[in-house]
């Protein structure tokens, strides 16, 4: 039997989050035909992922993989999400749930987000901010740093990350480090899969330091999202093969 496929999200009290996840698990829907696919979400949204494991285990399955969306390796990938399964398999007996990498930063998506810039104001004295969601965990920030980095030698102009919450630098502070090194402009890349309260506070603190700040749209209704999502899941299927050979 094909595993089904849960992908897991964090979850918002923001709306429009859930329903970006349900509208890009739609689009992974017909990337995978014959699987079945199904959205939940760690806190805050419904379906939770512990419930929608613990039906499919009820409705006769005994494997299943479990994608996050999610773009870093952070707190919620690392101690929250393998907690969660440990809980579901405790209580459903040779239940076997195979966990696959985080979505980012796989190279497509860095293209998406790239792409989203090109509708930007070809403006002399421009600099990027790559936004993020920010993380106690050092390694997941470095890895948007790293970014940073990448892109300011492909783009050419100076760029720096920042994020919204938890780390440094903020958006006033990589504002002001941009403007230190010649930009007048904000361009604002975004490294977040949907809308909701940290991208919100990205753009109004990027408009406040620049008002005419470009701020580029989160990547989840881009189709390539999809298939990096499948390419998790097969990846992790040939993971759980492994496991029963």
């Amino acid at each position: 039997m094909t595993p089904p496929l849960v992908t897991v999200a964090h979850g918002s009290r923001d709306p429009r989050s859930a329903a970006t996840v349900r509208a890009l698990v739609d689009v992974v829907r017909t990337r995978a035909p014959g699987v079945s696919v199904y959205e939940s979400f760690l806190d805050l949204s419904a379906p939770l992922v512990t419930d929608v494991l613990r039906a499919l285990y009820a409705d006769g399955h005994r494997a299943a993989v479990v994608v996050p969306l999610l773009l870093g390796s952070a707190f919620h990938a690392r101690v929250d999400l393998p907690a969660l399964i440990e809980e579901v398999v405790a209580g459903c007996p040779g239940f076997r749930i195979q966990v696959s990498d985080v979505l980012g930063p796989d190279p497509a998506l860095q293209e998406v987000a790239l792409d989203r810039l090109a509708s930007a104001p070809h403006r002399r004295g421009t600099g990027v901010i790559v936004s993020a969601v920010g993380s106690s965990n050092a390694a997941a920030n470095a890895v948007v740093a790293s970014l940073a980095s990448r892109w300011e030698e492909r783009l050419g102009v100076p760029v720096s990350e920042a994020f919204a919450s938890a780390a440094q630098p903020d958006i006033p502070a990589a504002a002001a480090a941009l403007r230190s090194r010649g930009a007048q402009h904000l361009v604002v890349a975004s490294w977040f899969l949907a809308p909701g309260l940290l991208p919100d506070r990205i753009a109004a603190l990027a408009r406040e330091a620049d008002p005419k700040a470009f701020i580029a749209k989160p990547l989840a209704d881009d189709p390539r999202v999809a298939d990096v999502v499948v390419s998790r899941y097969a990846s992790a299927v040939s993971g759980l093969l492994r496991q029963y050979a």
